[in-house]
């Protein structure tokens, strides 16, 4: 398995969860943990997700996903799992 934390921030609009959803159904990436809060009208949610089955190269995936967040007016980032720990560590 390969994990990958997906972080989406911006403000709130309908339709964010529903759109990032739909775009990792369709690459095939499954869904292994997701939390979402909205804080006096801004967005934010996290997502572990399982990145395995991906055909395109990480990167090119994560590019995708920052022009969809561009495209809803969120910021959306992605980052392998191992690289999201390091960067965190206190």
């Amino acid at each position: 398995m390969n994990r990958s934390i997906i972080t989406v921030v911006g403000k709130d609009t309908v339709g964010i969860i529903a759109r990032v959803c739909t775009y990792l159904a369709g690459k095939d990436i499954n869904i292994l943990d997701i939390t979402q809060t909205i804080v006096q009208g801004y967005f934010n949610m996290m997502m572990i997700v399982d990145t395995g089955n991906i055909a395109d190269d990480f990167h090119e995936f994560t590019a995708d996903l920052e022009k969809l967040g561009q495209s809803i007016g969120v910021q959306i980032k992605c980052q392998r799992e191992e690289i999201f720990e390091k960067m965190h560590r206190i």
